[in-house]
């Protein structure tokens, strides 16, 4: 007897061709992964936080109620690249005569207003502000003759009027010292949330 040798159907070859080129299964995930995880976001977290944000800590009482003495926050450093900087933003600068000091104040006034304050109300453009953010107890009589704010400058107070050294002291402040706005306290959590 002859055996008759068959030519393999050409489906058979595909499927002989796909079984040796299929990869074996994936083993489940392990703490390699978990840990490649983990350093990527502990990355991204550097990233945001040292070239985004950056924490401080307050040092005095001149913003109080709002931020009070020892509070921690995040302040962003590159709000102002992709905006403007706005009538009571809270910013931080570097004092004008003392260029190793960091202040917190609050914007009043910004580049080309006119400014003037009589026994403590604070008026821009002729308008006296609504400061909400000054509580009664924390107002004083100081008076500042009108003056029209400089190009690229802005006048910057504090919220405890009575105790806070700003631009009444130290002239409006250079927009080349203002380098981050104040955006989250973290610290005491009873204190925690957005600055405003």
């Amino acid at each position: 007897m002859i055996e008759t040798q068959h030519e393999p159907k050409q489906e058979n070859a595909t499927e002989t061709r796909l079984q040796a080129t299929a990869r074996p299964p994936a083993e489940p995930a392990g703490w390699h992964s978990w840990s490649r995880d983990i350093l990527v976001s502990i990355a991204i977290s550097l990233f945001i936080i040292l070239f985004l944000y950056q924490p401080v800590r307050v040092e005095g009482t001149s913003m109080l109620p709002r931020l009070q003495d020892q509070d921690r926050l995040f302040i962003n450093k590159f709000a102002y690249r992709f905006e403007s900087i706005q009538r009571g933003d809270v910013v931080v600068f570097l004092y004008p005569g003392d260029h190793t000091k960091s202040y917190i104040k609050r914007v009043i006034a910004l580049p080309g207003d006119r400014l003037r304050i009589d026994h403590g109300t604070v008026y821009v453009n002729g308008i006296a502000l609504d400061e909400p953010y000054v509580p009664t107890r924390f107002q004083d009589e100081r008076s500042e003759p009108s003056m029209t704010i400089p190009k690229g400058r802005f006048w910057v107070m504090g919220d405890h009027r009575n105790i806070s050294s700003d631009s009444r002291d130290f002239g409006p402040v250079p927009s080349t010292l203002i380098y981050g706005k104040a955006a989250l306290v973290y610290w005491p959590m009873d204190q925690a949330g957005v600055v405003r």
